[in-house]
Formats: C-alpha cells, sequence, structure tokens
C-alpha cells in the first residue's frame, strides 16, 4: 500500500501555482500527487481511493474535468467535500491511497 499525504499546488520551488485558477492548481496538484506515488513505487494506474478537498465546491467540476484526464480509465473511487484550507491561495488538496501488492 502506498499512502500519499495531502498534495497542493506547490511548484518545485514551494511555491503555490495558479493562484486563483483551480484548473491550474488540479494539474499541478494531480502531478504532485502523480510524483509521491513514484516515488512508493506506484502509478496512478494503482490508486484505489483518492479524498480531494476543494476551497469551494463550485469548483467541482472543473477539478473533475482535469481529474478525469489523470484517471481516464477506471478511475479511484473519490470522496470530495469543501473545506477551508491551510494557506488562502490554496484552492484544491488531494492525497491518494494505492495498492502495489501482487
Amino acid at each position: 500500500m502506498v499512502f500519499t499525504a495531502g498534495q497542493v499546488a506547490w511548484d518545485h520551488t514551494g511555491n503555490i501555482t495558479g493562484v486563483g485558477d483551480v484548473r491550474s492548481q488540479t494539474i499541478q496538484t494531480l502531478t504532485n500527487v502523480k510524483a509521491v506515488l513514484e516515488e512508493g513505487g506506484a502509478t496512478l494506474g494503482d490508486v484505489l481511493k483518492c479524498n480531494v478537498y476543494l476551497k469551494d465546491m463550485n469548483d467541482f467540476q472543473i477539478m473533475n474535468e482535469e481529474f478525469a484526464k489523470f484517471f481516464p480509465d477506471n478511475p479511484p473511487a473519490r470522496t470530495t467535500v469543501q473545506t477551508p484550507m491551510a494557506d488562502p491561495e490554496m484552492l484544491v488538496e488531494i492525497e491518494a491511497i494505492a495498492y502495489i501488492g501482487s
């Protein structure tokens, strides 16, 4: 099993990308999720469950469009909730659980 911590739209320098743009932040966040999974020996195809935290549930459709691009076939189970974020510029946070056992 590989469990990621919640990932946000930080780039490689630690800055938030796409300030005010949930689409851009979702792409960066899922790119970060993918990188963490790969470090743990997993791929996006191994993901069983994701938890998505949105600052504003009105951003669900845009987030969902980008989520579907990262998980085009057999998407994982997902819970999405609206919640305040640790930084006011953050719009989305995503964590994943993957299974790589045999």
